[in-house]
């Protein structure tokens, strides 16, 4: 591991001279090949589509941080278990979990059919299943967010979990990942809808809209998910409100801006258990 830090300022340069979706492309491509993980692997949606247009990734290294646009681009549902079939990462010890989405051609009236749709093919294949319905890069996605839309959906999904649980024989924890640019009574609504609808945990937190942090930089206005250390404090907020709302048991997964293992800690003491 040493080694692969000493190397980091070379591939940093080589990286930094591709464009940011090449350099993107070609570090999961390397990760892929050296561990045999599925990290080719995102959130997929029943049918095959490309996202939206490129350009779609934006360093932005003042801030350590990227602005992606991406758009759930990827192969469709066939090929996603496809690949998940064909990994080792299971087999080998590791816990894998699968993202669902909606396609973008959806009409977000019906997106709860995308999603039943890619839990059954998924379940058989899922140490457990994220419900990625915080994207800001699919139109509408985010209104999933709002209580009554959410309890629709996640009654739904888990109507089907439990069918599948009892003809798969096992039960496979479903999770929610919501966004970082939540107001205190969105947050409110989420918990009291997620644990009433029986799913088992909530991801906090996507990329976020805002660009406080990173006004005034070159690409800071691009539309998309801003990453990295911006999102680390936003993400703070809404794990305190969960763990508050949620009470001490509940599954909370800290994620978002992490750079070292003391802000790894500080997502912990906000409440998250991961």
């Amino acid at each position: 591991m040493s080694a692969l830090f000493s190397l980091y300022p070379l591939a940093r340069r080589v990286l930094f001279s591709l464009d940011a979706e090449h350099a993107h492309e070609l570090t999961l491509k390397s990760l892929h090949c050296a561990h045999q993980t599925p990290l080719l692997v995102g959130t997929v949606t029943p049918k095959a589509q490309p996202g939206n247009p490129k350009p779609r990734l934006f360093r932005l290294p003042e801030a350590n941080s990227l602005i992606n646009r991406f758009g759930f681009n990827n192969h469709g549902l066939d090929t996603f278990i496809e690949n998940v079939r064909k990994s080792q990462f299971r087999s080998q010890g590791g816990i894998l979990g699968l993202n669902i989405g909606k396609n973008a051609s959806t009409p977000i009236e019906q997106a709860d059919q995308d999603y039943l749709t890619c839990l059954r093919a998924v379940y058989p294949h899922a140490d457990y299943v994220t419900v990625n319905i915080s994207s800001p890069n699919t139109q509408n996605l985010r209104a999933l967010q709002a209580q009554d839309e959410l309890a629709r959906l996640l009654g739904a999904l888990q109507t089907l979990r439990t069918e599948l649980a009892d003809e798969h024989k096992r039960y496979v924890p479903i999770v929610v990942k919501i966004a970082p640019d939540l107001d205190q009574s969105q947050i409110d609504a989420i918990a009291d809808t997620v644990p009433s609808q029986g799913l088992d945990g909530i991801i906090a937190t996507n990329t976020t809209l805002s660009r406080n942090a990173v006004q005034g930089l070159r690409h800071g206005q691009e539309q998309g998910g801003l990453s990295g250390p911006p999102v680390h404090e936003l993400s703070l907020n809404v794990i305190r409100r969960l763990r508050e709302q949620l009470g001490p048991d509940f599954p909370i997964i800290g994620v978002g801006g992490i750079e070292s293992g003391r802000q790894a800690q500080e997502k912990i003491q906000a409440g998250a258990q991961a």
